[in-house]
């Protein structure tokens, strides 16, 4: 993770670390001080190095002038000293040349939400079908009418399972879901590639930008299923005024599109919602307390006769666990106890209302109406 990115004798003085303890630090793109893993991961710590600089000859001068036949060669010890906090993140640091400070200032996580990292993360490709698809889908991504393709191949897909009418309106839902998606990337200041409509598989919003923190990987997923809910709210107001049962359809199948988002497995939402969690709890207790919530979540619904969803939790809680001793190779700055607390909350809740949604219309005894919450105790 890219902690610290500042300018020393004209040249990027770059520091990066992780939560495993270890830190490295680049000038100009060159290696010049680290420190291996350790328990002690943060707190005070300093760098130190050499660079020895010889003067560039001034304007008009050349190899054979005075000048530059008397240029010496300067040394510069350079010590760059910081104070680390992991939760909630926080660096404070010293920059000093030959013992005089040059500069000094702060980071928080706000600063590494809107930095872009001068070395780009690598994320390893698995080769699968999923993955093949995806390596296409970027290589189309820039021309606008594959846009246009995708929402028009989707539309007489889902015109051909329901209707017309329906196809129209569920993919209305995927795009309020989808801009939910983007305007939690506009809010962190990402640039936006648009969203794509695909047919069978639902929506998918595009980012150049990489994220930097476990915070922004759970804002951006969730607000997808937040509008989502919204919708469904809003669509349950218009059918109780008009009383029209096509709202009332359209609301409750847009909870369920939004509530199987919601389940903790990846590529989900609701899998990067909680592996974000899960990966930024540091200690035991912390995952014992994430792994027993997840626990009274499965009991809940499998008392509540909701198997599908208990099932799919059980499957995300698991992959979690399993996964959580990687936590500390993550370029992705962690939550802090706040964020995992409020994170939590906010899942659970937003997964509470879309169920409340689908039994308040199962309850009317309505067939088609009564459809998501069989699927969900199917």
């Amino acid at each position: 993770m890219e902690l610290l990115n500042i300018d020393c004798l004209g040249k990027a003085l770059r520091l990066e670390g992780s939560l495993a303890g270890w830190q490295q630090l680049f000038w100009d793109n060159n290696l010049v001080s680290q420190k291996n893993a350790s328990a002690d991961n943060e707190g005070l710590s300093a760098h130190e190095f050499e660079i020895r600089v010889t003067p560039t000859p001034a304007n008009g001068a050349t190899e054979n002038t005075e000048s530059a036949q008397t240029a010496l060669e300067q040394t510069f010890l350079i010590r760059l000293e910081s104070d680390l906090h992991w939760q909630p993140f926080s660096i404070d640091y010293r920059l000093l040349i030959n013992s005089e400070l040059i500069t000094e200032g702060k980071r928080t996580t706000r600063d590494i939400e809107r930095q872009v990292p001068a070395v780009p993360v690598s994320t390893p490709q698995k080769m699968s079908l999923l993955g093949i698809l995806s390596l296409g889908f970027k290589l189309l991504k820039s021309a606008k009418i594959i846009k246009v393709l995708l929402a028009g191949a989707s539309l007489a897909a889902y015109s051909w399972l329901f209707s017309f009418q329906f196809a129209i309106a569920l993919i209305a839902c995927w795009m309020v879901h989808e801009y939910g998606h983007i305007r939690a990337m506009k809010y962190f200041g990402m640039k936006t590639k648009g969203i794509y409509i695909i047919p069978f598989l639902g929506g998918l919003a595009l980012s150049d930008d990489k994220i930097n923190t476990r915070w922004q990987d759970v804002t951006i997923s969730i607000m997808g299923p937040v509008f989502g809910l919204l919708l469904s709210l809003l669509l349950m107001l218009v059918y109780w005024i008009t009383g029209n049962i096509f709202f009332a359809g359209l609301a409750n199948f847009n909870a369920l599109i939004n509530l199987i988002n919601l389940l903790p497995i990846l590529p989900l939402d609701g899998g990067h919602i909680l592996k974000s969690i899960g990966f930024s709890v540091n200690g035991k207790f912390g995952l014992v307390a994430l792994v027993l919530g997840s626990v009274i979540g499965i009991f809940g619904s499998y008392t509540l006769g909701l198997s599908f969803l208990a099932f799919f939790m059980l499957i995300g809680t698991i992959e979690i666990a399993m996964e959580w001793k990687l936590r500390h190779q993550s370029h992705l700055l962690p939550l802090d106890r706040y964020g995992q607390i409020f994170s939590s909350i906010w899942y659970f809740v937003t997964v509470a209302a879309l169920v409340a949604i689908m039994w308040y219309f199962a309850k009317s005894g309505d067939q088609i109406l009564s459809a998501p919450m069989h699927i969900l105790r199917s």
